[in-house]
């Protein structure tokens, strides 16, 4: 038995498909990536899964329990952390535990013994007393982790659990979410930060526009388009014609400035690095560094639903 299984999921406001028959499982103890544009369908699916909202044909089950019919008995293993914090800030940190634990249905005194180990967890504790009105935006988004874990889940949801983080919050977050993983613990993860589903994630799904574009494993899913190569290259200057030059070396298809750096996308990398090092003899300059890269996550992420790079942004192609 899986802890997600999704068969045929459709999902229709009006004349408008968000979810157009997608189908997909998830294993116990995996972390799974969903990713895709604004608008992709991600929050839908997750409003499904978590019984908010009913498909309009097609099922899903968490742990064999239909989430449609079923729904008490498939919420009673889930955590769900959205992406907008449902901490109350007239509370205090520890006031918030105790309620988000009472809807759990958690014991008192089970409650009190997880709140604390939580807290402790998520370097809360010496602030437990104090209201959450004069928390950061990082010490609010781990009190709501820890509130979504109060009941001790299966399966942990995660809505952007990292967006708009200080680091020590973004660390915090990671560390604890790879405790859970070793615990045996499924997280379903949605994130736009790709190198984050990188770096947490057995596997990915890439949805566009309600359909489901590829599921794999990350590297996997980067060997698929192995053209896709590059080269990162740092001169010991930089001046506002090289983009333009580089970018017109023999066999390089585009090019891409990033901080000090120039990415040449290719698929004969070396005779990039030829011609990079022939044009700095010819133009006086030292290479610094010089690296070949293979396709990342995110050139995947672009290839498949789509989008398209401006300088160092992405943008939808209308």
């Amino acid at each position: 038995m899986q802890a997600i299984e999704v068969s045929h999921l459709i999902k229709k406001f009006g004349s408008l498909t968000a979810l157009n028959d997608i189908t997909f499982s998830v294993g116990k103890g995996e972390t799974f990536g969903f990713l895709g544009p604004n608008g992709a369908g991600k929050t839908t699916t997750i409003r499904i899964l978590t019984g908010v909202s009913r498909p309009t044909s097609g099922t899903a089950t968490i742990f064999g329990h239909d989430i449609e019919h079923d729904t008490i008995a498939a919420r009673q293993s889930m955590g769900i952390v959205s992406e907008n914090s449902n901490v109350y800030d007239d509370l205090t940190a520890w006031q918030n535990m105790m309620f988000s634990a009472e809807l759990y249905h958690v014991g008192r005194k089970e409650r009190e013994k997880k709140a604390e180990e939580l807290l402790k967890k998520f370097e809360l504790y010496n602030r437990r007393n104090d209201k959450a009105h004069g928390f950061s935006k990082g010490m609010k988004r781990r009190l709501t982790l820890a509130m979504g874990l109060v009941n001790s889940p299966r399966l942990l949801f995660l809505d952007e659990p990292t967006s708009g983080l200080d680091v020590q919050s973004n660390i915090i977050i990671r560390d604890v979410v790879a405790d859970l993983v070793l615990e045996g613990v499924t997280v379903f993860l949605t994130t736009h930060n790709i190198e984050e589903a990188n770096v947490m994630c057995d596997r990915v799904a890439i949805i566009n526009k309600g359909h489901i574009v590829a599921i794999d494993a990350p590297e996997s899913l980067k060997k698929t388009i192995q053209s896709v190569q590059s080269i990162e290259v740092s001169f010991d200057h930089n001046s506002a014609d090289q983009l333009d030059e580089l970018s017109r070396l023999s066999v390089v298809n585009r090019a891409q400035k990033s901080g000090d750096k120039f990415k040449l996308y290719t698929e004969d990398p070396s005779e990039v690095i030829n011609a990079v090092i022939a044009y700095a003899n010819t133009h006086n300059l030292k290479v610094v560094s010089i690296t070949t890269l293979g396709p990342s996550l995110e050139d995947v992420f672009i290839r498949l639903t789509g989008l398209q790079r401006t300088g160092e942004r992405i943008h939808a192609i209308d």
